[in-house]
């Protein structure tokens, strides 16, 4: 969700790319913003220019954060993977 709101600048347009209803992704955005000291997702009010969202300094931290977690946790895991690969049946 945070990758998507960062792209779109919209959690309406965040939630479509994920198949999600709004009211799912608001609620999302909400827990998220709740669970940390700091929101990680802020909003501007609709009207003329239109409305929008994206992530705060804190929510783009949060974000580098956990790619960097998915990245050393893939490569933590390589060898096991590949052994788990050789178990496979190769009909």
């Amino acid at each position: 969700m945070l990758e998507l709101i960062k792209e779109t600048g919209s959690i309406t347009k965040a939630a479509r790319e994920m198949d999600m209803s709004y009211l799912q992704a608001w609620q999302l955005v909400e827990a998220l913003n709740s669970a940390f000291r700091e929101p990680l997702v802020a909003s501007d009010a609709g009207g003329s220019q239109g409305g929008g969202s994206y992530l705060t300094p804190t929510g783009d931290k949060a974000l580098a954060l956990y790619r960097r977690l998915c990245e050393s946790s893939l490569r933590a895991g390589q060898r096991d993977l590949r052994a788990l690969h050789r178990l496979l049946r190769r009909d």
